[in-house]
């Protein structure tokens, strides 16, 4: 028998859930390859968290590979969402949770830290569920009500409850939600030793490169945006990002960055029937389950994407 999602709401107070399964906003949501516009801003506030951040450096290849951790983790966590039913969905979460166990030690200011300490754990499924949020806000042509939005709300609580993780610190509504995450990111998070390498292109050869021609629908901003690899990055991910966080931590942001992310922003707004044909289709790492573009009733499978193509050429 299925688990009910709702279960143990009420009289312990714990958040309530909503069923997720074919036709759910989360599936539509993180089945479409626009979701993933916002993931790098996302990862970027899970590194902020210490414990978080100081667990990626200890734990991982992150160094020698920044990209790996994504390529590796968004197949397992978006199987965690298209799952055929409850029982399915947690045993794919715990699976996820199981990778977790020895991810611990001290940070850099001597905080001891552990990747399945509710808090941090919740993080970094908090950042998902802004980052679907937030590709809604930006890059879907018609935006979510309120009532839609509190519905995916509650979606994305029952897909937490599937790593069989504590759900102490999950807020029990969107209002609540969108207060303590705001709260986090203007006194919690932090710049850490991660991040800064993220951001540095002295030390992370990945945030420059060469001039680059965007694919599908947004070739259109090839002259605009194209000034380079890393800038474009740049342009995308401080866009992307909360107003709070990027001008807490003091990130370049000026006019004409605005007005390339505004353009940016348009383009793919209109670009719903060329997503159709699967232009984008190739921003899923390779494994992700998602929609078909032109059967969204119908699961599938993503094949190795350009990056994955072009790391593995590299390698060899």
């Amino acid at each position: 028998m299925s688990t009910d999602p709702n279960r143990g709401h009420g009289e312990r107070g714990r958040p309530p859930g909503a069923p997720v399964g074919p036709g759910s906003l989360l599936w539509r949501t993180a089945g479409d390859p626009r979701s993933l516009l916002t993931g790098t801003a996302a990862g970027i506030m899970q590194l902020m968290l210490p414990g978080l951040g100081a667990g990626v450096m200890d734990h991982s290849n992150f160094f020698d590979d920044p990209f790996d951790r994504i390529f590796r983790s968004v197949p397992y966590i978006w199987g965690t969402i298209f799952t055929e039913d409850e029982d399915q969905g947690g045993e794919r979460g715990r699976e996820v949770r199981d990778f977790h166990p020895d991810i611990k030690g001290v940070d850099p200011k001597g905080r001891r830290y552990h990747a399945l300490d509710p808090d941090i754990f919740w993080w970094a499924h908090a950042t998902f569920t802004w980052e679907f949020f937030r590709a809604r806000e930006l890059y879907f042509p018609v935006p979510l009500s309120r009532a839609q939005r509190e519905q995916l709300y509650a979606e994305t609580v029952t897909w937490y409850r599937r790593y069989g993780v504590s759900d102490r610190p999950v807020p029990a509504t969107l209002g609540d939600f969108e207060e303590r995450f705001d709260e986090i990111c203007r006194h919690e998070l932090e710049m850490t030793p991660a991040v800064k390498w993220v951001l540095d292109p002295a030390s992370n050869p990945a945030t420059g490169g060469p001039p680059v021609s965007l694919p599908g629908p947004l070739s259109l901003l090839d002259g605009l945006a194209g000034r380079s690899a890393g800038d474009l990055l740049r342009v995308m991910v401080y866009g992307n990002l909360p107003d709070v966080v990027r001008r807490r931590f003091d990130f370049d942001w000026s006019n004409p960055d605005r007005a390339t992310f505004v353009a940016l922003c348009a383009t793919i707004r209109a670009s719903g029937p060329a997503i159709r044909r699967g232009a984008m289709e190739g921003l899923f790492p390779e494994g992700t389950p998602h929609l078909h573009p032109r059967d969204p009733k119908r699961v599938v499978l993503a094949g190795p994407n350009p990056n994955q193509r072009t790391r593995t050429r590299s390698a060899a």
